[in-house]
């Protein structure tokens, strides 16, 4: 058995992985078209999603984007934003829910899910994840609604989509819209139905992690106008289309995207779906081999996800039964060139913010006459798979080792085996 790298044996891998993000000439040229124009921002060129173009005929470099990324995913409108934390908070509060409604969300995904429930003066409830897939479980999402559920938000996450058969048809029957943070889903797609269509409204992130990126950025895609043009205002700090400058019709943000996160956006499309087949095709290499590994479980891919984005590529290590645990895994994995982590130390509730309540001013939203207190530690005894998931089992690789060649999908692979084959040499 050759010797683990960290106890100073040679390593499986040496040379670096693909880098993110992906640019070439295009994105520079198209910087460079904004930058030389003197048009910086979106309202150089008019104003609102449906306004009619210029007598110039330019149209803003966020009105073409708009417009490119929305018809790719199936919808009618898109409000673009500075991050996709805006755009989820923009599209709850344009639902015009009560005080104190609750929200069911799952605890195993970024902060944002949550606090943009809580930023509008509402209840997150936390259901649990399926633990074939990390996404939300149907059911435990009907044993969390009660008389003041009025929402359910999913997040695809990973870039698996989630079960929207099971998820809409729970919505139907109870009379609650889906929302759909497709922030790791871009350009992915369930019975081949776009993710962020099929709900009411689908919020997409352009982080610098994402499969696609300015940076940061964010778009709103729904085929509700009325929710559109709310979230158009809201987006400009309350101002409605076709009414005066400075002339402010509801509480709102100033969450604009700028011209040059629209541009680099505008030709990282042009990617995108080269870039996901062949991250799907990568994955599927990676997990055949996977696959043969005893204590080692890809995620299930559901045959319904009939594109995976692979934002995220996770596998379930089954720390009882490896006798290693899983940190320690990690660290010697990374040692052999295949950088992986563990994801979130813990699920969403368990963070100060939810345990002490650190939301507004304190309290729940607007204070407790509006809601019970609720004690959020006690969602742990109702998502175990979360706490597994978070305390042991997950391992994940980033999207961009999957724009690799197959030959970087053995030498994970082959690390993953060395570290398993040595493994008693770390206890």
């Amino acid at each position: 058995m050759s010797k683990l790298a960290i106890l100073g044996g040679e390593a499986i891998r040496k040379q670096p992985f693909p880098s993110w993000p992906v640019w070439d000439q295009r994105e520079e040229q198209a910087v460079l078209g904004v930058l030389r124009s003197g048009n910086w921002w979106r309202f150089a060129f008019g104003q609102g999603v449906e306004m009619a173009e210029p007598e110039s005929g330019e149209r803003s470099q966020v009105a073409q984007f708009q417009e490119e990324f929305t018809h790719a995913h199936g919808c009618r409108y898109g409000i673009a934003a500075a991050n996709g934390t805006a755009t989820l908070e923009m599209g709850i509060r344009a639902m015009s829910l009560a005080i104190g409604d609750e929200v069911i969300v799952p605890p195993y995904t970024y902060v944002a899910s949550a606090t943009c429930v809580l930023q509008n003066n509402l209840v997150p409830i936390f259901a649990d994840i399926d633990p074939d897939t990390y996404n939300l479980d149907p059911a435990r999402i009907e044993e969390a609604i009660t008389d003041r559920t009025r929402a359910i938000m999913v997040v695809h996450f990973g870039g698996q989509v989630a079960d929207m058969d099971a998820i809409l048809e729970i919505g139907r029957r109870h009379n609650l819209p889906v929302i759909e943070d497709a922030a790791h889903a871009h350009g992915c797609r369930w019975r081949d139905r776009q993710a962020g269509s099929m709900g009411l409204f689908g919020s997409f992130s352009f982080q610098a992690t994402k499969n696609m990126t300015a940076g940061e950025g964010g778009i709103l895609c729904t085929n509700d106008q009325k929710l559109a043009a709310e979230c158009d205002s809201l987006m400009w700090a309350g101002r409605r289309i076709g009414r005066p400058w400075y002339e402010f019709h509801r509480l709102g943000w100033n969450y604009r995207m700028t011209e040059f996160q629209a541009a680099i956006l505008r030709v990282q499309m042009q990617r995108l779906d080269q870039q996901i087949e062949h991250r799907q095709r990568m994955a599927r290499h990676l997990s055949s081999r996977l696959a043969q590994l005893d204590g080692i479980r890809p995620l299930v891919r559901d045959e319904r996800a009939t594109r995976h984005g692979y934002h995220i590529y996770m596998f379930r290590y089954d720390e009882p039964r490896i006798g290693l645990p899983r940190a320690r895994f990690i660290e010697a994995l990374t040692a052999e060139g295949v950088p992986a982590f563990g994801g979130y130390a813990f699920p969403l509730y368990r963070n100060p913010m939810f345990l002490e309540k650190r939301f507004i001013n304190g309290a729940f939203p607007l204070g407790t006459a509006y809601h019970e207190d609720i004690d959020y530690a006690a969602f742990a005894s109702r998502c175990p798979v979360a706490e597994r998931a978070c305390r042991s089992e997950a391992i994940w690789l980033a999207q961009n080792l999957f724009l690799g060649d197959e030959q970087d999908m053995d030498d994970i692979a082959a690390a993953i085996e060395k570290v398993l084959a040595n493994r008693k040499e770390m206890v």
